[in-house]
């Protein structure tokens, strides 16, 4: 018998968020701004689907969720470049890593650059160690 819920233990406990990547431009992308107030941990994930230029990854910190107070960076990416479709590089902070760089910090967001403009990704967002976790069955949705 098929039901219209499930059981989801994982989504409960983290929130994932993915965007499309394509700027047609060169300069650093700020992805998107997201509040850490109910979460310990934060990850990031370039995966790319177009393209074999270079990239830089960081993450940034900053007192409001714009991105127009404060701001600095949390994580570098090191060792190989994503140079071929598919490749992927994953940054991750704590929440205490934020603290020490920014005492006032609660935003952050993934900062993106390509060397070629016509370059694509995909990016995944996964903040984890939710401090208020809503256990049962949740609906699923496609929006």
């Amino acid at each position: 018998m098929a039901t219209a819920v499930t059981s989801n233990q994982l989504l409960t406990k983290v929130a994932l968020r993915v965007f499309k990547f394509d700027p047609d431009a060169t300069s650093e992308t700020e992805i998107s701004w997201v509040a850490m107030r109910d979460f310990a941990n934060f990850a990031a994930t370039f995966a790319r689907t177009v393209g074999t230029s270079a990239v830089t990854f960081a993450i940034n910190c900053a007192t409001d969720s714009s991105g127009t107070g404060s701001v600095a960076v949390l994580a570098h990416a090191v060792g190989s470049e994503p140079d071929a479709i598919d490749d992927q590089i994953h940054l991750e902070v704590t929440h205490e890593q934020i603290r020490e760089v920014l005492a006032t910090a609660t935003h952050v967001s993934a900062i993106v650059s390509v060397a070629t403009g016509t370059d694509e990704g995909s990016i995944v967002y996964q903040r984890g160690g939710a401090k208020h976790i809503v256990d049962g069955l949740t609906a699923d949705i496609v929006a």
